[in-house]
């Protein structure tokens, strides 16, 4: 058994490499979530924009327009993805539809998601979950909506205020981890945010903060973690600091960037989310050492 792991671990860091690289062709997935049952197993994508795929040079009118990590994760490991992502999604209106919101409710109003629900997405991840017992994944990015919301108050977000985000972020990941595990017990990987300015400490920080919250209560909940501010560090830094420089921001029309990842980034991202997912099923720590980038 080790022996298959290990060459199913050596198989998963070379498709790897090649997705970070943005050279994985479709035929290259991993064949690991498919097996004795046939037939691909079921992902489930949960959280904001940045696992939407969200640009702003795209149409909203076609929720096909739209390329996220998960997409990259699902190719690589063979999975059918069930993207229920919202843009604007904040963790209060993740479980409920009276929850803080930041702009997911007149999102879906107006446009479609990837997948069509009425109830808050934390019902619908649910509701999935239970009817789709062969779901081996759930990817989850959320956070960065509940600070968004606070800098928008009179005054922006004093350091107090930040503080209470964090709690509010932390009670919220406690409630959604614990109902996803009433009826769910595969892996869940927790995929946490970059920085747009590597050479900003403040905005690095802030970051961190947010970052360090959904890890904390992913791995409390027997979840990992896919280090999204590590991901796209050495690329920014190579260009001062700056991810919009280094090709893993939406360039916009004007020079400048939009926040949300361009197909690099996601690249990045998904490949930070395979060796999380790698990371969970290799027995010990040896398989690690297989991993693109280890010492």
């Amino acid at each position: 058994m080790f022996t298959r792991l290990a060459g199913i671990a050596t198989c998963i860091a070379t498709s790897l490499a090649l997705l970070a690289a943005g050279t994985l062709p479709a035929s290259a997935a991993s064949p690991y979530y498919r097996g004795e049952q046939g037939g691909p197993h079921s992902y489930l994508a949960l959280g904001d924009s940045v696992p939407f795929g969200f640009s702003p040079l795209a149409s909203p009118e076609d929720a096909s327009n739209f390329t996220g990590y998960p997409d990259f994760v699902a190719d690589w490991l063979g999975l059918a993805l069930t993207n229920a992502s919202c843009p604007g999604e904040a963790s209060g209106g993740f479980i409920s539809l009276t929850g803080t919101d930041n702009s997911c409710r007149p999102y879906r109003a107006r446009f479609p998601l990837h997948v069509g629900y009425e109830s808050s997405q934390l019902d619908f991840a649910i509701a999935f979950l239970d009817e789709h017992p062969r779901t081996k994944l759930v990817t989850l990015t959320l956070g960065a909506n509940d600070a968004f919301v606070c800098e928008r108050t009179d005054g922006g977000c004093s350091p107090e205020e930040f503080r209470a985000v964090l709690a509010d972020l932390r009670a919220h990941l406690n409630t959604i981890y614990r109902e996803i595990r009433d009826v769910y017990q595969h892996q869940i990987v927790a995929v946490t945010y970059y920085a747009l300015d590597y050479s900003d400490p403040q905005g690095v920080a802030l970051t961190q903060s947010l970052n360090d919250v959904l890890a904390s209560v992913t791995r409390q909940y027997g979840g990992t973690v896919a280090d999204g501010l590590a991901a796209f560090r050495p690329f920014a830094e190579s260009a001062g600091g700056s991810s919009c420089e280094a090709g893993l921001l939406i360039r916009l029309p004007d020079g400048g960037c939009d926040i949300h990842p361009s197909p690099r980034g996601h690249r990045l991202l998904a490949a930070a989310t395979g060796r999380a997912v790698l990371a969970g099923t290799a027995p010990g720590p040896s398989p690690a050492s297989m991993l693109p980038g280890a010492a």
